[in-house]
């Protein structure tokens, strides 16, 4: 996670591209319900989430300076809708989000977000990705954003500067033996 950018703008259609591969990700029942706010003015999102002395107390300003956001945003009652279909009725998922035991929604939106975050890499791109948290509804409202989407969060994107990692990035990697169980 790049927290540190350069403020040059980024070639004409690259942030298109990444998204056409983004939205390529896995969708629990094919429900294709992530969606992408793009803001290549990002002072439209600074004005909704950071007021005057939360910037001048603001930790990363280099982040500020990303030359595009982009607000990933998902439906929830699409999956709804979609699970409520005669091929996947069955499942009960059709009946409303509570009946979801994993919300997909989330899920799939991870790995969109994920994609975008390579295929920002991959194009020489530096990336950062963060929450909206208590600022989820002022986004929704702020950036007129259809009644039902959820903010997912948000990911800078841009050339990275030199930059300082968080202190979050100097904690060690678990061991694989924890992470990976194998049954035979």
């Amino acid at each position: 996670m790049c927290r540190n950018f350069l403020p040059d703008p980024l070639p004409d259609g690259l942030v298109v591209e990444l998204l056409d591969q983004a939205r390529r990700s896995p969708s629990a029942g094919n429900a294709q319900a992530v969606e992408f706010c793009v803001l290549d003015d990002p002072e439209q999102y600074w004005r909704l989430t950071l007021t005057a002395q939360r910037r001048v107390e603001f930790g990363w300003p280099g982040l500020l300076v990303a030359p595009v956001l982009v607000v990933v945003l998902t439906d929830p009652h699409r999956y709804v809708r979609r699970y409520g279909e005669p091929d996947k009725a069955h499942t009960g998922l059709g009946e409303s989000t509570e009946a979801w035991p994993v919300p997909y929604w989330w899920v799939d939106a991870g790995m969109a977000v994920h994609a975008l975050l390579q295929g920002a890499s991959a194009a020489g791109l530096g990336s950062c990705f963060f929450g909206a948290f208590e600022h989820e509804a002022a986004v929704i409202e702020g950036l007129g954003i259809s009644d039902g989407l959820r903010v997912v969060g948000t990911a800078a994107l841009g050339y990275p500067a030199a930059d300082r990692p968080s202190s979050s990035a100097s904690r060690p990697r678990r061991p694989l033996d924890e992470v990976v169980r194998v049954r035979r």
